[in-house]
């Protein structure tokens, strides 16, 4: 069966425990291991990481990235989820459980600027990388073989131990024929996993595991498969085409397909945005509407400019309330013509926002462009409003002058409210 060192690459066609060639113990095996191209790249506890390796006195602790006693966990590291913490839990939670952990308020910055270099590292490998969040990546190395002068699952073994000496994080690496069983894969064995599944063992391996570890089933969807008798994979893969629509209607036979672990997906390097938005948790619940105004003005600044620096615009907008007692709202509206200004996103947002804004307390808002639409035809202007090209002029001067002199040297009053 062919085997391959993890750390200093070398083929080993022996069973041996470790590698006759460096010592090292951390072999990987597998029948398909030379065959297989699609690689899912998973950044382990990546903001934690980025903020270990900035500040090794961590590296012993528990470390807990997020907002504070009112937000939630944006990450925590792996020493913090042995005592439960996960993220997107309420920050109160997460420090009742791991008390002794450090918090650390995150740094996009920094975190966006370590995601570039490893984005460079695996685009060094293959023009076929498709990013699916700022630390997950999918990667297609079929015919790179040749230019690397070694096989793939050779190549991404060198690439993570490139990511750790370069950029001082680790990744977890699931090596696969298609995109879904890349991704189950690199979650088997994090964090610093490498990990393999073919399409031979694929159903086999899958059989036995509960519905719930397949992308896309969530706790809704769970407990209606839960209803009808599926709990397991091995279930639902028995059920043919004709058999899966008739008991989930259109969902059906994709779900019982890739229950069966198949994907026909591609590797797609053009993968477009199908939203951006920009939230934030408050320190204190907000009731009245006045106070509600100012996170959402800012909210929509925010928006614009990250609209902006994806050459994107908005041909909708989408609010997101999380009360108190934390059950979320969300509202949506549709733009006559797409926008990236942030006083037409507010426009068309505050509606929305009176409409809630009823005396419930929230401690959440958020601001989303859905759909969205490309950049150069956004606020050229018409009849109904000759004014938006001046507006936008207008805008872009105002953000030269924040990115020239900082955040703070020009804004507009509405944002300068007290939450």
């Amino acid at each position: 069966m062919p085997a391959l060192c993890r750390d200093c690459f070398q083929g080993l066609p022996e069973d041996k425990p470790s590698c006759p060639h460096c010592g090292s113990r951390r072999i990987v095996r597998h029948a398909e291991l030379l065959a297989l191209t699609v690689a899912h790249v998973d950044c382990d506890a990546f903001y934690a990481s980025v903020e270990k390796r900035d500040r090794p006195e961590l590296l012993s602790r528990p470390v807990i990235v997020g907002g504070g006693h009112r937000g939630v966990v944006s990450a925590c590291c792996y020493i913090a989820r042995t005592t439960g913490v996960r993220s997107a839990m309420p920050m109160f939670k997460a420090l009742r459980l791991c008390p002794d952990a450090v918090v650390i308020k995150p740094e996009m910055a920094k975190y966006v600027a370590a995601a570039r270099q490893i984005r460079e590292l695996m685009e060094a490998l293959t023009p076929l990388v498709q990013p699916l969040s700022i630390d997950e990546a999918v990667l297609d190395l079929r015919g790179t073989a040749a230019l690397h002068r070694a096989p793939p699952a050779a190549v991404l073994a060198r690439f993570a131990r490139e990511v750790e000496t370069k950029v001082g994080v680790t990744v977890s690496i699931g090596l696969a024929p298609n995109r879904l069983l890349g991704k189950l894969a690199a979650e088997r064995d994090k964090p610093r996993g490498f990990a393999v599944v073919g399409a031979a063992e694929a159903a086999a391996w899958l059989a036995p595991q509960p519905v719930t570890v397949l992308p896309g089933v969530g706790p809704a969807l769970a407990r209606r498969l839960e209803a009808a008798g599926f709990t397991r994979l091995g279930q639902l893969a028995s059920l043919d085409a004709r058999e899966a629509a008739k008991r989930f209607g259109e969902e059906g036979p994709g779900l019982a397909a890739r229950a069966r672990g198949e994907d026909g997906r591609r590797v797609s390097p053009d993968r477009e945005a199908k939203s951006i938005s920009a939230e934030t948790t408050f320190d204190a619940d907000i009731a009245r509407l006045e106070a509600l105004e100012a996170p959402l003005w800012r909210l929509c600044e925010k928006l614009g400019r990250r609209l902006r620096e994806k050459e994107l615009a908005a041909a909708g907008v989408v609010l997101k309330l999380k009360t108190a007692g934390f059950a979320q709202r969300t509202r949506t509206t549709r733009l006559p013509v797409p926008t990236l200004l942030p006083e037409v996103l507010f426009a068309a947002a505050r509606p929305l926002l009176a409409r809630e804004a009823d005396g419930t307390a929230f401690r959440l808002i958020g601001i989303g462009a859905q759909p969205l639409a490309p950049a150069a035809g956004a606020d050229r202007g018409d009849l109904a409003d000759p004014g938006a090209p001046r507006r936008a002029a207008r805008w872009q001067a105002v953000e030269a002058l924040r990115a020239r002199f900082g955040e703070a040297a020009v804004g507009l009053g509405r944002g300068l409210k007290g939450d």
